[in-house]
């Protein structure tokens, strides 16, 4: 059974930083790119970056490209979002995403194939 699991949401102060992680248990034989997306409720889902299983390559939506870098570390089946000079439109659930496909993360498809729960961010002004 495939698990994604995000932590490292919190709140704080714009202009500061946070990480989050997501481990992931269950992902065998295939090579998986991922991603984070984020939510506010009652807006759509939007993408923040993705990133292909050789670490190569990412890519983040225009809002938070230069803020926020993404990376993963397969040995660990991890991957992590660092996040700087945050705003408090950065403030959303933020979730986790795996898929044999990355065009499917870069498309934001729900038909992804594996989604965690989502961690809380919260920026203050």
């Amino acid at each position: 059974q495939v698990q994604l699991g995000e932590s490292g949401g919190g709140l704080v102060q714009a202009g500061g930083s946070l990480r989050l992680s997501c481990a992931a248990s269950g992902l065998t034989g295939s090579s998986y790119a991922m991603g984070w997306f984020r939510q506010v409720p009652g807006e759509e889902r939007e993408f923040v970056a993705a990133i292909n299983w050789s670490g190569e390559s990412p890519y983040y939506a225009d809002s938070v490209k230069g803020r926020f870098t993404i990376s993963r570390d397969n040995a660990k089946n991890t991957v992590y979002l660092q996040m700087s000079s945050l705003k408090p439109e950065d403030t959303a659930v933020y979730y986790c995403a795996a898929d044999r496909l990355m065009s499917m993360l870069l498309l934001g498809d729900d038909t992804i194939e594996y989604w965690g729960q989502g961690t809380q961010v919260t920026v203050s002004s």
